[in-house]
């Protein structure tokens, strides 16, 4: 018995608001001991990361720590990924900064406010695109935007530090080229003493990854700063500011303040937040599964990143998406489930509440040192040598976007590169080949191939056309085919195969019908073969789709080369030279049929 469409529904629904019942029957106590360990480690690793983006984004240290506890357990509860790790990340935490310092001061109580009201907006946009099954969206948006983005960001971040790695003095809200101005214009001002601690942390931080990977390298560096701070104290020296104790206590309580000023000042970044943090944490999913072998739902991730943005912003934390860092550690350190995700978040507070008054100790030059550390490893030089190398297309939208990212406000500039993206595929689709195609006599089975230099059959013009047929390129295809029709003036045949055709508009089937009366009036006859399914429905649907019988279309390019040989002038047979077909070995030279 077929069950109802309300059931149906009703388990979907189930479905989406309860995920962890599909991997919780995978949960054995192998899996626990194997997801407590990387959960641990996870917890280790976010102490670090968790000041150091609160930094990049003007948000109190404690803050970072906040995004990092809930939103993480939430995301694993209602996401697909068994080994995302939710949490603050450096490029959300400088749009938000780029995005919001111009409304109030970062690490303010207004600031504060503003930024959870921002993280329960992206929430929503998040939330209501996975209940849409937009998920594929992300699809979209370039590789390029990506790469070109990050990369900008890791300049911004750098840039940002600067003062605090040389101890001086420079207004907040700069663009880059104002701030690395404002840093070299007061070189004389640079204080010996904390960039001697800066450096230490980023001298060691780099050793320790570079030399021991397994070993936290934040951690390690975080306390060689601190060593260096403290021995230069002993000497007398007391100028080295400090970041300053952390709240040791749980996620306070809070809650976003909406009014219409607030929503239409922050509409903008929250759409380009949304979609950039959408796409991060997909792309880490989608990479982590292809080596896991799981099956991932876009839209499942969608509603779990938007669950956790809602939730996190009543908890303390600022937006929050998939943690390349952490989730990394966490599909190396032998995570099995979601689970994992979730001890990290939940031993994250116990480690909180431990250490957190230490951070007294840490000096600004330390964590400076550290961002760089950060910034340097976000730039993916490999892929951008890949994409100035192989793709203009995708090097422009590299360079526009890196550019913008320097240059605009940080949320136009992710709407910049991705508008920029669709622009370029667009026109892309919008010009589908259309070649010219020939036997090969070098081939035993006279396969097609487009050389100009072969010789074509003087009666039967061959076209292949690669590309969607749609209202944007008709003019092209129809530009391209006229300059084949008129350089093809004594060929009274044409066939077109559309094995490259996968769709086709209302626009597109007029447009076919158009051409075969065209080419009737002037006594051509147009042919065609490998129509796919669709698009033979789709051309169907056309009121003078008749007007081509059924004898001119074929389900091979074989088989329409066969039954179109048949009806050609054997006069012009017995005279042609070419004979580039199969068929025409068998006709007689000289003298017509």
């Amino acid at each position: 018995m077929e069950e109802s469409v309300e059931l149906k529904d009703c388990r979907g629904w189930c479905a989406l608001c309860t995920p962890f019942i599909k991997w919780w029957p995978k949960v054995t106590r192998t899996t626990v001991r194997a997801d407590l360990i990387a959960g641990l480690t996870g917890a280790i690793l976010a102490l670090p990361q968790g000041v150091a983006f609160a930094t990049i984004a003007g948000m109190p240290p404690q803050y970072g720590l906040y995004a990092g506890m809930v939103p993480a357990i939430v995301a694993a509860l209602f996401g697909s990924s068994w080994q995302l790790v939710s949490g603050p990340t450096t490029a959300a935490s400088l749009v938000l900064f780029s995005s919001l310092s111009k409304y109030a001061v970062p690490g303010s109580a207004e600031y504060v406010q503003l930024a959870l009201t921002l993280t329960m907006m992206v929430g929503l946009i998040e939330l209501v695109m996975g209940l849409a099954r937009l998920g594929a969206l992300v699809n979209f948006i370039s590789h390029s935007v990506v790469v070109g983005f990050t990369a900008g960001a890791a300049l911004l971040i750098a840039s940002s530090q600067l003062k605090h790695f040389f101890g001086i003095e420079i207004p907040r809200g700069g663009h880059f080229h104002q701030t690395v101005y404002g840093v070299a214009s007061r070189w004389v001002d640079f204080n010996p003493h904390v960039v001697a601690v800066g450096l230490a942390a980023m001298i060691s931080g780099l050793l320790i990854r570079r030399f021991l990977p397994k070993v936290p390298y934040m951690i390690v560096a975080m306390l060689v700063g601190c060593g260096v701070s403290f021995g230069l104290s002993r000497f007398g020296v007391a100028d080295i500011p400090m970041v300053g104790a952390l709240p040791s206590s749980l996620p306070p309580l809070s809650s976003p303040h909406f009014t219409l000023n607030v929503i239409s000042d922050l509409t903008p970044v929250a759409l380009a937040m949304t979609l950039f943090a959408l796409t991060e944490a997909v792309s880490i999913a989608r990479a982590l599964a292809v080596k896991t072998g799981q099956d991932l739902d876009g839209n499942q991730e969608f509603i779990g990143q938007g669950f956790s943005n809602m939730v996190g912003s009543f908890f303390s934390g600022y937006v929050s998406t998939g943690s390349f860092n952490r989730s990394g550690l966490n599909f190396q350190a032998g995570a099995k489930t979601p689970l994992a995700a979730i001890f990290a978040g939940a031993l994250l507070m116990v480690v909180v509440l431990v250490v957190a008054p230490y951070a007294s100790y840490l000096p600004n030059a330390a964590m400076a040192g550290i961002l760089f550390l950060v910034a340097w490893g976000l730039i993916d030089f490999h892929h951008i040598k890949r994409i100035l190398k192989t793709s203009r297309a995708d090097s422009v939208i590299l360079v526009v976007t890196f550019l913008a990212t320097l240059f605009l406000e940080l949320e136009f500039a992710i709407l910049f590169g991705i508008i920029l993206s669709l622009m370029l595929y667009l026109n892309q689709t919008s010009h589908p080949r259309v070649l010219s195609r020939v036997p090969d006599p070098h081939h035993p089975s006279r396969s097609f191939v487009t050389n100009s230099f072969l010789p074509e059959c003087p009666q039967l013009k061959i076209v292949r056309i690669d590309g969607s047929l749609f209202f944007g390129a008709i003019n092209h295809v129809q530009e391209q085919l006229r300059q084949l029709f008129r350089a093809s003036s004594e060929q009274k045949n044409f066939l077109l195969i559309f094995a490259g055709v996968n769709f086709v508009d209302m626009a597109g089937a007029d447009f076919i019908v158009d051409l075969i009366k065209k080419e009737q009036e002037k006594g051509k006859k147009l042919y065609f073969c490998e129509i796919k399914r669709p698009v033979l429905d789709a051309l169907q649907q056309s009121d003078d789709w008749d007007i081509l019988s059924a004898d001119n279309v074929f389900e091979l390019k074989n088989e329409a080369v066969a039954a179109i040989f048949k009806r050609l002038d054997r006069n012009i047979c017995a005279r042609c030279q070419a004979r580039i077909f199969l068929e025409c070995r068998d006709l007689p030279r000289g003298k017509g049929e």
